[in-house]
């Protein structure tokens, strides 16, 4: 008996779901930055600039960070549930940020 070979389209589907995973991987150390940036503006030096730079830079990392992974898995990157996960976040950084805008 010779060796299994793997059909063409299994292959490609295993190298798609390997780029998705290493894509997804490489956008978590941005994010962790933006996690540790966003402390740094909200508790120590309250800076409303730099928060909503952050946050938005947050937001942005997750999203690519989703994306990658639903590309490597075949699947539709667009999804309302994408953009509805990231609401209790956004919602709890305008509650912090809503009286230093208010001033």
């Amino acid at each position: 008996m010779g060796p299994v070979t793997d059909p063409p389209a299994q292959q490609e589907r295993l190298a798609r779901a390997l780029i998705g995973v290493v894509a997804a991987s490489g956008l978590v150390y941005p994010l962790l930055l933006c996690a540790v940036q966003l402390v740094f503006a909200q508790l120590f030096v309250v800076d409303v600039a730099a928060t909503l730079l952050w946050l938005g830079t947050a937001a942005g990392c997750c999203v690519a960070l989703v994306a990658a992974v639903r590309w490597g898995a075949a699947r539709r990157v667009r999804s309302p549930w994408l953009l509805a996960g990231l609401a209790p976040p956004v919602l709890y950084e305008a509650w912090v940020l809503w009286p230093l805008l208010t001033r």
